[in-house]
């Protein structure tokens, strides 16, 4: 079984991606072009498939926008060099804002964090004005080594990201508070 604590990602579990080896699609949005690896497989994400992505069989993705266009978690996907440092930033970051309830969790290259800050059910324009001033206040610490999602700059189909492979961190409550 997929045995890492997915529980507050709420995944849209009724469709998946997987990663191809050839290009799927081409897509012209907002005057760029995109290449998709990811094909959409229209039935239900089980923890059989989470299973065969934990083991290397297969890449798997899910989508951070649901059909509806709501989202339930702000993600940050963190590619820099010194993840200790990044972890403490947007930790520190996280809890000044407001936010309580977060988890990094590792992805398949090592040092690689998804940060996903778990803000419920959040209409989508919403979640695009959120993750843009997360990444701004962000970036006022620390060089820019990461992606923020959901992202308005993308095709809602590539606002996508693929299975956590390991929990990181993981930020619940407010016990910290009372050292304030």
């Amino acid at each position: 079984m997929y045995d890492i604590d997915t529980a507050l990602i709420k995944m849209d579990t009724s469709h998946y991606w997987v990663k191809q080896d050839h290009i799927v699609q081409k897509i012209s949005y907002g005057g760029r072009t995109f290449f998709d690896k990811f094909e959409r497989h229209d039935s239900r994400l089980t923890r059989q498939i989470m299973q065969e992505h934990l083991n290397g069989e297969l890449t798997v993705a899910h989508s951070l926008i649901h059909t509806l266009d709501y989202v339930e978690n702000i993600v940050i996907d963190y590619n820099g060099t010194n993840t200790e440092r990044f972890w403490h930033r947007a930790q520190l970051l996280l809890r000044e804002e407001g936010y309580i309830n977060f988890t990094a969790y590792e992805s398949k290259t090592p040092g690689h964090l998804h940060l996903y800050i778990h803000k419920g059910h959040t209409a989508l324009q919403e979640g695009y004005q959120i993750a843009s001033l997360l990444s701004m206040k962000l970036a006022q610490k620390m060089p820019r080594e990461w992606k923020i999602f959901p992202n308005n700059s993308i095709p809602k189909e590539f606002n996508i990201l693929t299975l956590p492979y390991k929990v990181y961190q993981k930020e619940r409550g407010s016990a910290w508070s009372k050292h304030l």
